[in-house]
């Protein structure tokens, strides 16, 4: 085993560049721009637009141009893509435009409506302000729910797609016949993801090309989008990212602000900057979750499920977003029905449009929401049926036995053993300590409970990966991948696979990312497919480069067939102490003219999709006089195949709970019937502090996957996959003897009060 290799804590090599302040992101990249960017967006939700004058923003201080909708035409294809699904009966679900400057009416506050090119960003919000805009309005739907005022004319009742997966009938059937069914509504929160570093962007001309620098998770599809929308060859267009502050899956698609800065970048001629600010954040990204759903599940006699069923209403925004309608349909069905042996499934989804900004994928997309859905369910069919929420999950576990295992979704889980994995998380959370820390609690006026959720989720994406390895001449090895790091330290990861695989020493290897000239394909990063994708197409393109090297280290050695193996970074005869290593070889083949050996290129596809799994155990102590609920334990039982750096793996779920807890306890994004954001700043959207985060034990319970050759799960959404309903239940657990018997995120302080006192009031 290397000091460097995998499945070593091996602290991250790009912490000394962030640390030191040379990391280099886009509004570093920007300085010296010629000219800022600032879009001009609608103050109310839904209207027609009938007037919209720019003449005196035009005439205004330092102003270069002012664009809106009409000035488009012809130039820049004024309409975004996105995803479709099915409907149940075959039919395409809705597609109405979604403009990206609004084309005579606005559905949602904050929706542009022109952009303002200004030599400085005072000039361009000074002109923004001098853009005359009239709006005539129009009823307004927020609801998370079909019907209400009609917002697109394609989609009646405001119904954008009408989903199902599996069988209705037979569902029904096993109902019916049924010793007991539990029922259970519950509502998704919708949440902002605000990472550290806000959305932004610079597009320039460089000897005629388009070059678009971008704060993304992934290049490529950029590239051709907008070389499509521009009406350019895409080799035309070059698309990088820097480095970037945190993504959660929000940055991982196209918005209508980069497609007009690189218009106006194409005919001002000028280099633009674009940054926005917390506020516009808030109003402009794409929010997450946002959906209410109908749970129930189906037992015998002996607790075991018979069947499952869901009906979710999921909230698209005012627009279908590039993965919004995929999101809690075809997304969630990846890990639809958990970690349950049960076959019979009816999963139903409606898709609404509402006149708030367009939602789209945030940590999990889709598989935080579903587990959601089928813990939260699963603990309540425990208190029904009398029976240990443990104990009712080990009952209706898939066996070990069962892997490779088909599920009710279609997807087949390879290797699993869950039984193995909760064994672990009961020891390491203390659960035998349970009640006397409750006991605890209570002396201190304080109520505690304990909750449990079992998660499973899919590893998304494609399963495709590029990677080029290049010596170069100043001895330095460079490693080109196909994925984004926002933050999780693949620069550190890839060079430990890099070095374990080929022996390439870890200080010598520079790591190349985001850029579509350098690199010609990539996946991106999203749906914890990064590591795992590009970790074997690591390990592929480095066999393929001791392969090509074979020769020559023949000729040196002058040695031949299996007297000659590779082993630690060197070709070594046999017996004997001669080697040649590949960094010796590389100058070889440089002395020699063989260029090409010192360069090679590979894509490489993995078989299959990877299931990591786990146990998250929550402690919450809840304050009757005040209603605030606390996490004051956490602990994490993980299966995530063979772990490439077990520290970033942590702080991975670390983040993930952290977000998890956000969501259950104090985010939430909310509009008033208007369609005005209320929680459009940190003053009025909670982000959760340190105080609310407790230290997380993490722990790894390994099943080396069978999907793919390093046997890796992939871990980077797991932590919010399961955090979500750990933290409920335990919630629920804690006021459950006081008489509340329902709660829903985020479990604010006011509300939690309020189910109290409501529990009391009925008790009297």
């Amino acid at each position: 085993m290397t000091k460097f290799g995998i499945s070593q804590s091996v602290r991250r090599k790009e912490d000394n560049r962030f640390l030191t302040g040379q990391g280099q992101y886009v509004d570093d990249l920007s300085i010296g721009a010629d000219a800022f960017a600032v879009f001009v967006r609608a103050p109310v939700a839904h209207a027609d637009i009938v007037k919209l004058d720019t003449a005196d923003a035009c005439e205004a201080e330092g102003v270069v141009a002012v664009y809106t909708a009409a000035d488009l035409e012809g130039k820049l294809k004024n309409a975004m893509n996105f995803a479709l699904v099915n409907n149940r009966d075959a039919t395409k679900a809705a597609a109405p435009v979604r403009p990206m400057l609004a084309t005579g009416r606005v559905r949602y506050v904050g929706e542009a409506v022109a952009v303002v090119i200004a030599r400085t960003r005072q000039n361009a919000l000074d002109a923004a302000d001098l853009v005359e805009v009239d709006y005539e309005d129009l009823p307004v739907h927020v609801a998370t729910a079909v019907g209400g005022e009609t917002i697109h004319p394609e989609a009646p009742d405001n119904r954008a797609y009408d989903w199902a997966h599996g069988d209705e009938a037979a569902t029904e059937a096993a109902f019916a016949k049924a010793a007991r069914t539990v029922s259970l509504e519950l509502v998704d929160n919708r949440v902002i993801a605000n990472p550290v570093e806000p959305r932004g962007a610079l597009a320039r001309m460089v000897d005629g090309r388009l070059h678009f620098t971008v704060n993304g998770q992934g290049v490529w599809g950029l590239r051709d989008n907008l070389a499509r929308k521009l009406g350019m060859d895409r080799t035309q267009v070059r698309v990088t990212n820097p480095d970037v502050g945190g993504g959660f899956g929000m940055k991982s698609f196209d918005y209508p602000e980069y497609f007009v800065l690189a218009f106006a970048a194409r005919e001002t001629g000028l280099a633009l900057r674009w940054m926005a600010d917390r506020g516009e954040g808030h109003l402009t990204d794409a929010g997450g979750r946002d959906l209410v759903t109908t749970a129930e599940a189906a037992f015998d006699a002996d607790h075991k499920l018979l069947a499952l069923r869901f009906h979710t209403i999921s909230n698209l925004g005012a627009y279908n977003s590039p993965h919004g309608q995929l999101i809690q349909s075809e997304l969630a069905l990846k890990v639809m029905p958990g970690s349950y042996d049960v076959q019979t499934t009816f999963f139903h989804v409606e898709g609404v449009y509402t006149n708030t900004t367009p939602l789209d994928s945030y940590r999990g997309a889709g598989r935080p929401e579903a587990i959601y859905a089928v813990e939260r369910l699963m603990d309540q069919c425990a208190r029904e049926l009398g029976i240990s929420p443990v104990e009712l999950r080990r009952i209706n576990f898939i066996p070990r036995d069962s892997f490779p295992y088909t599920s009710a979704s279609g997807e087949t889980y390879d290797v699993g053993d869950f039984h193995k994995v909760l064994d672990r998380a009961l020891r390491e959370a203390d659960i035998d300590g349970f009640e006397e820390r409750r006991k605890q609690s209570a002396q201190a006026g304080k109520y505690r409970g304990l909750g449990l959720a079992y998660y499973i989720e899919s590893i998304l994406g494609s399963q495709d990966e590029t990677t080029k390895i290049e010596f170069d001449d100043d001895g330095r090895v460079n490693l080109y991948v196909g994925t984004q790091s926002n933050g999780q330290g693949h620069e550190t990861v890839f060079a430990q696979i890099l070095n374990e695989r080929a022996g390439i020493p870890f200080d010598r290897i520079s790591f190349v990312q985001g850029d579509s000239d350098r690199i010609a394909k990539g996946g991106g990063t999203g749906g914890s497919r990064s590591v795992t994708m590009q970790g074997n197409s690591i390990n592929a393109a480095a066999d393929e480069m001791i392969r090509r090297f074979r020769p020559l280290a023949e000729e040196e050695l002058e040695v031949a067939g299996a007297d000659l193996r590779f082993q630690n970074g060197a070709f070594q005869i046999t017996g004997t102490d001669r080697s040649i290593s590949l960094m010796e070889l590389s100058d070889v083949a440089r002395k020699r003219g063989k260029a090409d050996l010192l360069v090679t290129e590979l894509e490489n596809t993995v078989g299959g999709r990877s299931y990591p799994n786990g146990a998250h155990f929550c402690e919450v102590e809840v304050d009757p006089d005040t209603g605030k609920t606390l996490v004051v334990k956490y602990t994490v039982v993980d299966d995530f195949g063979v772990l490439m750096n077990p520290m970033l793996a942590e702080g991975q779920v670390h983040g993930g709970v952290a977000q998890g807890i956000g969501q259950a306890i104090t985010e939430q994004v909310v509009y008033d019937a208007d369609g005005q954001l209320l929680s459009g700043s940190f003053m009025d959207y909670a982000m959760p502090r340190a105080y609310d985060v407790p230290w997380m034990d993490f722990h790894a319970e390994l099943v080396p996957s069978t999907a793919n050759e390093i046997g890796m799960k992939g871990c980077g959404e797991a932590g919010t996959v399961g955090a979500l309903a750990a933290v409920t239940n335990a919630a629920l657990d804690a006021v459950w003897d006081a008489g509340v018997r329902h709660v829903d995120m985020p479990i604010t302080p006011v509300r939690m009060w309020s189910w109290l006192n409501a529990a009391r009031i009925a008790a009297e």
